[in-house]
């Protein structure tokens, strides 16, 4: 029997839809408790690898930084954009090489590698955020997946993706050619982002008073939101979106926040955007609700 998370009275889950169809990661290792499970927490065994313009490796960019992993963990930046034809990079193809013999896929971040057999662990963002959070959380740094709190955050991270990121690109992807067509797409969108703002009018962060992991995806969506979307949406679709004044005002409070803001590659962003998308500009490519520049990187990272 399956269970539907419990959201709260603020949050209402999104429609169902069908999953969509995408390659499952190619690599699921997991850092474990102990000695015992072959890849576990010891400080300088791992090196994580991120392009900040893709939105799964933002938010491993600042769940690493909020947990202080800086020496523990170290990061390798990679360009905004793939650098080889199979849409990966260049620097990451020995490990793959290493890690898969005649590995056909490409190769693609986020990328956790283990230093101590020049192998990768995992290239699932999902999987590398939890085992940030339980393996090397050190003292002192925020608990952002509390006990008991799971199933909350996984809803989040739920509505996030149907209820904003993909109902904001079916909306769109329709909007331009049939106005009634987006209408669907759109009412999913502003549920959830109503929903959001509900609980923000009470609450410092989306499950309470403690920052979780929800608020780095809910963030993280919001960026993105305001960043790609919404360059696809007329004029008052951004005015809708728009219209939820703690909502953005949290999103504002975040980053400013070193952990969140240092980590914006806007022009990276803008960059990914345009090698991805072979879609129409509509009015909100000039409207944009945060002038997320000021808290963000001035130049995306070039390595």
């Amino acid at each position: 029997m399956s269970v539907t998370p419990h959201l709260g009275p603020d949050v209402a889950p999104p429609a169902s839809a069908p999953a969509a169809v995408s390659a499952a990661p190619a690599f699921r290792g997991r850092i474990g408790a102990d000695v015992r499970s072959g890849h576990y927490a010891v400080p300088h065994r791992y090196r994580i690898h991120l392009s900040l313009a893709c939105p799964g490796c933002l938010r491993i960019a600042v769940t690493h930084s909020l947990l202080g992993l800086d020496e523990t963990v170290p990061l390798s930046l990679l360009p905004a954009t793939p650098d080889t034809p199979g849409g990966g990079y260049a620097d990451l193809l020995p490990l793959y090489e290493a890690s898969a013999h005649l590995y056909p896929g490409p190769a693609a971040a986020p990328v956790l590698s283990d230093g101590w057999t020049g192998r990768i662990v995992s290239t699932h963002a999902p999987d590398i955020l939890r085992d940030l959070a339980l393996r090397f959380r050190g003292p002192g740094r925020p608990d952002l997946l509390p006990e008991g709190r799971e199933a909350e955050i996984a809803a989040i991270a739920e509505l996030c993706e149907r209820g904003i990121n993909r109902a904001a690109q079916q909306a769109g992807e329709l909007g331009l050619d049939d106005e009634a067509a987006h209408q669907g797409p759109l009412a999913e969108l502003f549920a959830a982002l109503g929903g959001l703002e509900r609980g923000l009018r009470r609450r410092a962060y989306v499950l309470g008073d403690t920052l979780t992991a929800a608020d780095i995806h809910v963030w993280v969506t919001l960026v993105q939101l305001d960043t790609v979307h919404r360059r696809h949406l007329d004029a008052g679709a951004l005015e809708r979106i728009a219209g939820h004044p703690a909502l953005w005002s949290y999103a504002r409070r975040l980053a400013a926040r070193p952990a969140f803001g240092h980590h914006l590659d806007l022009d990276g962003i803008a960059a990914r955007h345009r090698a991805h998308c072979g879609g129409r500009e509509a009015a909100g490519a000039a409207m944009g609700v945060v002038d997320w520049a000021a808290y963000g990187r001035s130049h995306g990272p070039t390595g």
